[in-house]
């Protein structure tokens, strides 16, 4: 079964927590809020874990954003109704963990929706897993998420596809050959999405000139970049968070630096365009998510949130959106709000139709679905040609 090794290191690990943190899982989850599978209303609470405050509180609010505009519409049909709990992990592993024992220890949360990083997903994630609690990651992207065990989802499209999509797309633009690489060595997300990069720049051929690193909260990137401007790249790839990777694109735009940036997952912002300026421009990602999409399900969604936050949503709205579709459909075709019930249901998910596209789980609770490669222009996010 896919887990158990995974379940039993997990648990190993976790033991002295799990002691204070171990529930049930196995049945009567929300029994008293969930109405039975005969056309009555299934009613649920879903805890969601977020990174609400701190440097990346950009994340946080277009995921809280992009989850209440669902519930809303959900609750409005009459067939699901959703009560959404919001804890607040603060991009931390341990705030993360605390957070989501909370909401595991409730009987009455049947799913969780997040954290947002990865690397506060590994410590979630086996917790979620080892308690029988569906969580669906709505921003974690590294390699190995959905691995971890038979409770855990996400709907976020993988490194592993996104960054050999948006490499081939400017390898092939450009004719590069020569690439320098830049990471954070501190954080599992930006780590994951480097050893992506490198493997798939190897695939391809090309030479990697030279690997740079650095850690979050860093403000001056001089040196690394003093060393890739003497190397003369013909891309710069790069696995960041937006704060770091904007204030990168800023300075080495500033150092003369004009070679094309390819970026991670973290990448994927508009807090990039607003705090780098004009020296986004020319930034690469792939993603699911294109809100100048000619779908009347896209432009409905972006209508409405721009509406109730004054903004155009972006990917992490988006994901966040779907995922609770996602999770609504399961409730419903699971008749209760059983967590069990719901983990099988949500295993089936086959070609769901959302905002982000044709989406389906694999085998392991990992994306199936096509990425889009975007490139900055004129500080917007464009289809990348």
């Amino acid at each position: 079964m896919k887990g158990l090794f995974k379940k039993l290191v997990g648990f190993t690990a976790l033991s002295s927590l799990l002691v204070l943190s171990a529930c049930g899982g196995t049945g009567e989850q929300a029994g008293s809020d969930s109405e039975g599978g005969n056309g009555e209303v299934v009613k649920a609470d879903v805890g969601v874990v977020s990174f609400i405050t701190g440097s990346g509180a950009a994340y946080g609010e277009a995921i809280t954003g992009g989850l209440k505009l669902a519930q809303e519409e959900i609750n409005a049909k009459g067939e699901v109704e959703i009560n959404l709990i919001f804890e607040d992990s603060a991009g931390k592993q341990d705030q993360a963990l605390t957070a989501a024992q909370k909401l595991i220890n409730s009987d009455n949360v049947t799913a969780i929706i997040g954290p947002t990083l990865s690397t506060e997903m590994n410590v979630v994630g086996p917790e979620a897993d080892l308690s029988g609690v569906p969580i669906i990651g709505t921003s974690t992207t590294a390699e190995g998420i959905p691995q971890i065990g038979d409770y855990v989802f996400r709907n976020s499209i993988p490194e592993a596809l996104a960054i050999p999509a948006s490499m081939e797309k400017a390898v092939e633009k450009y004719d590069a050959k020569k690439v320098a690489l830049m990471y954070g060595n501190d954080d599992v997300f930006t780590k994951s999405g480097f050893d992506t990069m490198k493997k798939t720049a190897e695939e391809m051929g090309l030479e990697i000139l030279t690997i740079e690193t650095f850690q979050k909260g860093q403000s001056d990137y001089n040196a690394q970049l003093t060393k890739i401007k003497n190397y003369n790249p013909d891309l710069i790839l790069a696995s960041a968070l937006y704060n770091e990777g904007a204030v990168i694109m800023d300075q080495a735009r500033k150092m003369g630096i004009d070679v094309p940036f390819v970026g991670g997952n973290g990448f994927n912002s508009p807090e990039v365009i607003k705090i780098a300026g004009d020296s986004s421009n020319g930034l690469i990602v792939a993603t699911p998510w294109y809100g100048e999409k000619d779908d009347p399900k896209v432009q409905e969604f972006v209508k409405k949130f721009e509406d109730e936050h004054g903004k155009t949503p972006d990917q992490f709205a988006a994901q966040a959106y779907d995922a609770l579709y996602i999770l609504a459909n399961a409730l419903k075709n699971a008749g209760e709000a059983d967590r069990d019930k719901v983990r099988a249901a949500l295993a089936e998910t086959k070609d769901f139709e959302g905002i982000l596209g044709n989406f389906s789980f694999d085998e392991e609770g990992d994306v199936l679905m096509d990425p889009t490669v975007l490139v900055i222009e004129d500080g917007a996010f464009k289809v990348f040609e």
